[in-house]
């Protein structure tokens, strides 16, 4: 199943806490702090893959979360970092965030790398504050908060050759003829529901990536049919194989029931290229080369006729630099195409279709030092409850018997603005103030 468009959750990894411990050893009767820092946090970030062609890994994991740090330890130990977490994505991946549609990378590189979350940093023990004003300081730090986003991830297919053409025009037989690839092969309107990838052997022993592209309709750039869908895969081809169904036939479906109807090869040749400029511009210059499909069978006469046609379009308009009659059931005709083909590709340089990629503070973004603040009543009277993240972490690293590792915690509320606000909101002595679920009863200090 081929998947091009997936949201997924994902989330760094917290930093370790650091620890408040002190040196205790045989004879050492008063050792100092020694308490190590936490370990860092793992951070995610996405890897391009030139193996991968899908996104269907996506479809069903809900949330990516590197690995936590490990708390510090005694006796100057740093914690154990995280692993980072590492996802690999199809090359031609374009991530946005999800909150403003803002697009922060567009990986079309072999192992070309994104930091989308950065891991949290560790926090200090407290042998990291022992200073000549205080040799026995009894706190420490918290980690630093994860990163959570969400992204979206739209994958915009990279290919060497795309075919392009209306429903029914061959395509899906073509890729089965001159590669390895085993499509759906069906007479009937969009026979092909999602893009073919095959690879086909030059004459050197490699060979080159060919896309078989579901067929267009008529207001397919305006999003009719599966337009969007599709045409954005086309982007990022370096030639076009431009398959043209020489009998005319153009395909529908409307509520399930077929219709066939004939119309002219050359306009449905006018027609397909006429949604490509419509889309883009730089659709509307891609180089293509014109196959005119099904001419087993075809009178002489009239095939003469429609070479005449195609042979004036091939000389007058710039983009087209091939043009060749097949057929993709007998093989007529598809050795001389592929050949062309390989020597096109060589001689095109690949333009990929700019994207307005935008700094991305959000990846490195721990600041959790936003708070609210409410007002209840229990019956011990007025509490004003706060919720801020790095106060919260800072609480729960704090020993509350400790008059030193209090007054720490106090100050951190303080350089936030906790205490002002407070006083703005008309806190007064003896209220009470409640951090992460401990209640304490507010004094001179914090309204000082």
């Amino acid at each position: 199943m081929f998947v091009d468009t997936v949201s997924i959750k994902i989330e760094s990894g917290k930093g370790g806490n650091g620890v408040a411990t002190w040196r205790r050893e045989k004879f050492i009767a008063y050792g100092g702090p020694d308490g190590g820092d936490g370990g860092a946090g793992g951070s995610v970030v996405l890897v391009a893959d030139k193996t991968l062609n899908t996104l269907l890994d996506f479809k069903n994991r809900s949330l990516f979360k590197a690995e936590d740090g490990a708390k510090g330890e005694r006796a100057l130990r740093t914690g154990k970092s995280g692993e980072d977490l590492r996802i690999h994505v199809p090359l031609g991946t374009v991530v946005r965030d999800s909150r403003d549609g803002k697009v922060i990378a567009d990986l079309v590189k072999d192992g070309q790398e994104v930091l989308v979350a950065e891991g949290g940093r560790g926090g200090r023990g407290n042998s990291r504050f022992k200073s000549n004003k205080n040799n026995a300081p009894y706190y420490c730090e918290p980690g630093e908060s994860a990163i959570e986003r969400e992204l979206e991830l739209e994958l915009k297919m990279i290919a060497d050759v795309g075919l392009l053409g209306f429903p029914n025009a061959g395509k899906s037989t073509l890729i089965s003829q001159i590669s390895a690839a085993k499509p759906k092969i069906a007479d009937y309107a969009f026979t092909t529901i999602q893009p073919n990838l095959g690879v086909v052997k030059k004459d050197t022993g490699d060979g080159f990536l060919v896309a078989d592209i579901p067929g267009l309709i008529e207001g397919a750039s305006d999003g009719v049919g599966l337009g969007h869908n599709f045409l954005r895969h086309i982007e990022r081809t370096k030639l076009l194989i431009h398959l043209v169904d020489v009998w005319g036939f153009t395909g529908s479906n409307i509520d399930k029931i077929q219709e066939f109807m004939y119309q002219n090869p050359v306009d449905n040749f006018n027609k397909i290229n006429s949604e490509l400029a419509s889309f883009s511009d730089l659709l509307a210059e891609k180089k293509q080369i014109i196959a005119i499909n099904k001419i087993e069978g075809y009178p002489d006469e009239e095939l003469a006729e429609i070479k005449k046609k195609f042979e004036a379009i091939a000389d007058s308009d710039p983009r087209v630099i091939g043009l060749h009659y097949i057929s993709a059931v007998t093989g007529e005709g598809l050795e001389e195409l592929k050949r062309a083909s390989s020597k096109a590709l060589d001689e095109i340089e690949f333009v990929v279709d700019p994207v307005l990629v935008h700094d991305d503070d959000l990846a490195r973004d721990h600041d959790d030092s936003h708070f609210s603040i409410n007002e209840t009543y229990t019956k011990e009277g007025r509490v004003w409850v706060v919720h801020c993240g790095r106060l919260e972490r800072q609480m729960r690293v704090t020993n509350i018997r400790e008059i030193e590792s209090l007054k720490y915690l106090y100050r951190i509320a303080k350089s936030i603005g906790i205490f002002e606000e407070l006083k703005n909101l008309g806190a007064e002595v003896g209220d009470y103030l409640n951090i992460d679920g401990a209640d304490f009863e507010i004094d001179e200090i914090v309204l000082a």
